[in-house]
């Protein structure tokens, strides 16, 4: 295990699951020669449910974590950790850069031309500081119409994209959207993407799904180039991609190729008793 770490200028990510892998394939396909290391808090997960001083709790901790193994810069790719933690992370580690994620409302009300906008988050999302702020300076004069999504996130760490269940999850979210006139739906959960297929199916063709991970991606593409001191990127180079899950990496081995399109090297971290810390146990490579 310590041959792999500590890394040198690598991207640290992190999310309550597997949501965050739609970022960090974005970002893998931006920068191929980065080293990235993303954590999964799959013992946690969902966190939207929980409470803001929580997840900021499992923040900090995890942010230590990937900062020892390397990480010069974090993307906070969950919108319930960027919610409750993204702020004080800023201030607790003034010289790592981090990227955060928003719900994008902000390209969807300029562009809307109903003036009615779909979002669809967490509970944690919704109750955070940083959703308010966004409504408050780019949704005036839009009508909002938000969802939960109740149970989606757990169908998504399934891997179960398109089933009767997930289906009837997003019906039940998108159906009162659609009879609301909107023309845009803003995915505020980084699980989310990976059910756009299904989305799109439900709310037709009038109306425009909006994923933030290209934008995360170029963001991160611009500060890492900040930190490697180089005028350009060189994508010819390929480094691995580590994968560190709190949950079973044998159960994520099976599952990885639903998310991700490429191979990464599966590492498998435990909390202890009182979730204060993060230790690596094992690894496997897909």
């Amino acid at each position: 295990m310590n041959t792999f770490f500590p890394l040198k200028k690598a991207i640290g990510i992190f999310d309550s699951g597997v949501g965050g892998l739609s970022v960090l394939r974005e970002i893998r396909n931006t920068i191929p020669h980065a080293p990235i290391i993303f954590f999964g808090d799959q013992y946690h997960v969902p966190y939207g449910p929980r409470s803001l001083n929580e997840v900021l709790s499992f923040s900090r901790i995890i942010t230590h974590f990937l900062i020892n193994l390397g990480a010069e810069m974090i993307v906070v790719a969950c919108n319930a950790a960027s919610a409750a933690a993204l702020i004080e992370l800023r201030k607790e580690f003034p010289d790592i850069p981090f990227i955060g994620m928003e719900p994008a409302v902000k390209p969807a009300a300029e562009k809307t031309i109903t003036g009615t906008v779909g979002v669809l988050a967490t509970p944690a999302t919704f109750q955070g500081k940083l959703y308010a702020s966004v409504i408050e300076r780019f949704a005036n004069g839009v009508k909002i119409v938000q969802d939960t999504c109740p149970g989606l996130v757990q169908q998504i760490e399934k891997a179960d994209f398109e089933s009767e269940a997930t289906v009837n999850i997003l019906k039940k979210a998108l159906e009162p959207m659609i009879n609301a006139g909107i023309d845009k739906v803003v995915l505020g959960c980084t699980h989310y993407p990976f059910v756009i297929p299904a989305i799109q199916q439900i709310v037709g063709p009038k109306v425009q799904v909006i994923d933030p991970a290209p934008a995360i991606a170029r963001q991160t593409a611009k500060i890492y180039q900040q930190i490697q001191q180089k005028p350009a990127i060189d994508h010819k180079l390929k480094t691995p991609t580590f994968i560190i899950t709190s949950g079973d990496t044998s159960i994520l081995a099976e599952k990885i190729a639903y998310f991700i399109p490429f191979s990464v090297k599966l590492i498998e971290a435990e909390w202890d008793k009182n979730n204060s810390y993060l230790n690596l146990t094992h690894s496997n490579q897909t």
